[in-house]
């Protein structure tokens, strides 16, 4: 006679009961996902944030982050790329996973966890369109924005403390640049971002000696002011680089 198994038992001291048979059952909850995606984008004053205005409940007509729920059998950076597609017209980003957020209480629908991601753009490429579930769509200076759905204003100030960190080491700040842009450009976006000022001199003679902008033959046009010289990243000579240990420093 086969030995009984012995009962399978919770931390709580309850007994499992297998299912019946043909019955597949989960022993704990199963939380539903989402993706929700920083899009942050640099103009002439400021860093600003793409958001929609919600169409559908919870938080119908409020503000919030471009995203919504992942797929069966679809993954998660494809989830993000598509909720960006879907509800801004925006596609073809450098799009980073940020961080995931499971505070239990954050949807009002259930127990959902969302993964975060964060992405650079030019305003200048990009003509934003409200699609799907979202009425309306809108970049918003980042000392500016309205009152947001869900927990969505932490995840956007974790994507500025990410931004801020990473800029000093890699040079993501050039995905928020035109292919041509001169020095001034460059220097006012490592401002705005790490909100401080940086003398002129010491960040050009660190950004040249870096070797990863090269000079064009191209000036400045449309401007007021003495136009200035353009130059352009080398980011094949980056990734060189980088494989033979090279570190980006500002």
């Amino acid at each position: 006679m086969a030995a009984e198994k012995p009962d399978k038992r919770s931390d709580k001291g309850e007994v499992w009961t297998p299912p019946p048979p043909g019955r597949h059952v989960y022993d704990y909850p199963r939380p539903s996902v989402t993706v929700d995606c920083v899009v942050l984008g640099l103009d002439a004053d400021d860093v600003k944030v793409l958001l929609i205005q919600r169409g559908v409940d919870p938080f119908k007509h409020a503000w919030a982050l471009p995203g919504g729920f992942v797929r069966d059998h679809e993954e998660l950076d494809a989830a993000a790329r598509r909720e960006l597609r879907e509800e801004t017209n925006i596609e073809d980003v450098y799009l980073e996973q940020l961080y995931t957020f499971g505070t239990p209480d954050r949807d009002p629908r259930g127990r959902v966890i969302t993964v975060a991601y964060y992405a650079l753009a030019k305003l200048s490429d990009y003509r934003v369109k409200a699609a799907t579930d979202a009425e309306n769509v809108g970049w918003y200076p980042l000392d500016r924005l309205p009152a947001l759905a869900f927990d969505h204003a932490e995840i956007i100030n974790r994507a500025i403390e990410r931004l801020r960190g990473k800029v000093r080491y890699a040079p993501i700040g050039f995905e928020l640049l035109p292919p041509r842009f001169s020095l001034t450009q460059l220097q006012r976006l490592y401002e705005i971002v790490l909100e401080r000022a940086l003398d002129k001199r010491n960040f050009r003679k660190k950004i040249l000696s870096l070797g990863l902008v090269i000079e064009t033959d191209e000036l400045e046009t449309g401007v007021r002011h003495r136009a200035a010289r353009l130059y352009r990243f080398d980011k094949k000579k980056y990734e060189r680089l980088l494989k033979q240990g090279f570190e980006f420093a500002i």
